[in-house]
């Protein structure tokens, strides 16, 4: 069973992704196909649930406040799976990004299968779980994203319908999950090296 992980800020790219891939016999072996749109979330997931391919459009993220410390991590967490990344934007990756194939979002589903078959045949397939559990509750994922947002406590208890002790609880498990050093570490960028 083969692997995807399909990242995006879209909702709708992401599940059509997810759902094209699914349902066509591009592959000829069954696959378990994962979304994300958070891409602290994506690399804890590239790291437990170790997918034999990575999908991304990443055009989302670099509108950030902070862009450079998730994108650099992300790329750090794909290590050795092969990556596609995915164009939505005018301006071009930079030449750094390491991936097997930088596609438009308008190319034709032919050439993206193509790709596709292209980035598994790089690397041996290792056996991978049947299964994999999700990192995080669906509870969780939305404090997440609320608090990456910005948003206070009290308005992401407000939002839920939890106590404000109770988004503590869920920030600190995050934390805990997501392997952060502190509260401020979705917002915090790495130091600048100076040659």
């Amino acid at each position: 069973m083969l692997k995807i992980l399909v990242i995006d800020r879209c909702h709708f790219t992401r599940t059509g992704m997810e759902a094209w891939l699914n349902h066509t016999d591009v592959l000829s072996s069954s696959l378990l196909v994962s979304g994300m749109n958070n891409l602290i979330l994506a690399k804890e997931h590239i790291l437990q649930w170790k997918p034999h391919l990575v999908i991304a459009d990443l055009y989302g993220f670099l509108n950030d406040a902070l862009p450079a410390q998730p994108i650099n991590a992300f790329f750090a967490a794909c290590g050795m799976t092969p990556l596609v990344l995915l164009q939505s934007g005018d301006v071009p990756y930079r030449s750094h990004y390491a991936s097997h194939a930088v596609l438009s979002k308008h190319t034709s589903l032919h050439e993206l299968a193509q790709r596709i078959k292209g980035a598994l045949c790089t690397h041996p397939l290792q056996e991978a779980p049947e299964s994999a559990t999700p990192l995080l509750s669906p509870q969780e994922e939305k404090v997440l994203a609320m608090w990456t947002e910005g948003t206070s406590n009290k308005e992401i208890a407000y939002a839920l319908g939890i106590h404000g002790k109770t988004v503590y609880t869920y920030k600190r498990n995050i934390r805990m999950k997501l392997h952060m050093d502190n509260r401020y570490s979705p917002f915090l960028t790495l130091p600048e090296r100076i040659d």
